[in-house]
């Protein structure tokens, strides 16, 4: 687990978080923004990136 994995994950889970709901088009782009940076802090620590479209709910299998 290295710390640079870490902080990216964490990064990108609050700026998902944060736009996951709007409606406009911006918000979903920077919804999407955040899922690929944490994807690629989970890559970094060896976790499998999430798959499911950011916002939809869906738990990890």
């Amino acid at each position: 687990m290295s710390i640079e994995g870490k902080i990216k994950e964490g990064a990108g889970f609050v700026k998902e978080e944060m736009n996951e709901h709007g409606k406009d088009a911006e918000s979903k782009q920077k919804a999407q923004e955040g899922r690929d940076l944490r994807n690629e802090g989970r890559v970094e620590d060896g976790k499998p990136p999430k798959t499911t479209p950011p916002g939809s709910g869906h738990p990890e299998k």
